[in-house]
């Protein structure tokens, strides 16, 4: 059977996904300065930070198993309703024992399957992760690429390695970096987040080169340094309907977008991951119950609010857009 691998948008029918897994060790203390690792930390409400201090140099299933369940329920919890409005799920392989002992002192991750790869119409990306432990983070999906991308037709590239520096380093000599969670697809039309902790300009400049002559347009959005990705600070809900944090915008929505009607978030709400809420279709829309607000807001759209507990994956700097890769959406 002929593969189909297409993205037409944030919100286009979702029709196959793949769903992160629940593996996670941060990198050992002294990889990073105190003052490089509170850096990193600053993307997180204050609860949060302190559970990634007790968490340094440690496998997450190991030091807290019960937490552990749980995280890994929430995943599930988040495929069964998937599944119940007919989207196929995938799922990336466990990290072997020789990929996470390649991570090293660095630690390792593969619990935010949105970061490493992505897609944008027929091209599949394999990006580029600023985050130590995360460098190796499109590992276990390299499998299905071969079970899915492969055979599709479809273009598939990957973008060309960090230098060896310094996770503060600026300037396009140590990147480039380009990450999922900073990339969002309205058509022709690619958003690319730069907060100086994920994506750079060089990342962007890289997609913009590769696309270009297909006919798309690649903004770059600047970001308050406090948020990750851009897609902790602006979701598309579907057609003409998005939700922001304008806090978190430095030069405010993009101009095409400033006509939309916007659900306004605020920067508490939004670094709590209140617009990282996932379009299954432009009339269905899946959040968090702590953001009740915001779904209540969603649905005098007419759009159904599906709700699950995120509680854990959150706490980690990520919720459903980062729990999730779309391989086709059209």
């Amino acid at each position: 059977m002929t593969k189909r691998v297409f993205v037409a948008s944030e919100f286009a029918p979702l029709r196959t996904v793949v769903v992160a897994r629940s593996q996670l060790r941060l990198s050992d203390a002294g990889v990073m300065s105190q003052e490089q690792s509170e850096a990193r930390l600053a993307v997180l409400p204050e609860s949060e930070r302190e559970l990634a201090r007790r968490l340094i140099g440690k496998d997450h299933a190991e030091a807290m198993p019960e937490r552990q369940k749980a995280w890994e329920g929430e995943r599930l919890a988040l495929r069964a309703v998937l599944e119940k409005h007919g989207v196929r799920v995938l799922l990336p392989s466990l990290l072997t024992d020789a990929q996470k002992e390649a991570g090293g002192k660095y630690g390792y991750s593969n619990s935010f399957v949105r970061d490493p790869w992505f897609t944008v119409g027929d091209v599949v990306v394999e990006g580029s992760l600023r985050s130590l432990h995360r460098r190796r983070e499109v590992l276990p999906c390299r499998s299905l690429f071969e079970e899915e991308v492969y055979p599709a037709d479809c273009s598939y590239v990957a973008v060309p390695q960090p230098d060896a520096a310094p996770i503060d380093a600026q300037g396009a000599q140590v990147g480039p970096f380009l990450e999922g969670g900073d990339t969002l697809v309205l058509g022709k039309h690619v958003f690319v987040g730069n907060s100086g902790k994920a994506s750079s300009e060089a990342g962007a400049a890289f997609l913009l080169k590769l696309l270009a002559s297909r006919g798309y347009t690649v903004e770059s959005v600047r970001l308050k340094p406090n948020f990750l990705h851009l897609d902790c600070a602006l979701g598309l809900v579907r057609q003409g309907l998005l939700v922001a944090c304008r806090e978190a915008l430095l030069d405010g929505l993009p101009a095409v977008l400033r006509d939309w009607e916007c659900i306004e978030v605020t920067e508490d709400e939004a670094t709590r991951l209140g617009t990282n809420g996932l379009p299954i279709s432009p009339d269905v829309y899946v959040t968090d119950p702590i953001f009740r607000r915001i779904g209540d807001a969603i649905a005098r759209h007419g759009v159904k609010v599906e709700y699950v507990d995120f509680t854990i994956s959150r706490s980690f700097g990520g919720a459903f857009r980062c729990t999730t890769q779309p391989l086709w959406r059209e």
